[in-house]
């Protein structure tokens, strides 16, 4: 059986790309671009201030994150049980 590209459902955070566009007058636009395995896929996602400066923060803080690309949900690391 051949797995696909297409049917990889959990991705490796290999890059990404923050972005803030500046709107006169309005909230600005905070941006996150997600590089999975190197190029195999991305996501950009879309987020307010708060969300923002959080994700900035797991993301610059963690040595490992994947993303789901079915549930659209980022996972940060792993964990040994117990730890």
């Amino acid at each position: 059986m051949t797995i696909t590209g297409q049917q990889i459902q959990v991705r490796k955070v290999t890059h990404w790309q923050p972005t803030y566009v500046y709107k006169q007058g309005e909230d600005g636009t905070y941006t996150f671009q997600l590089i999975l395995d190197n190029g195999a896929a991305e996501y950009v996602m879309t987020l307010g201030e708060d969300d923002a400066d959080n994700l900035f923060d797991w993301l610059s803080s963690s040595s490992e994150v994947y993303f789901d690309m079915e549930r659209k949900v980022l996972m940060f690391g792993t964990r040994a049980v117990g730890s």
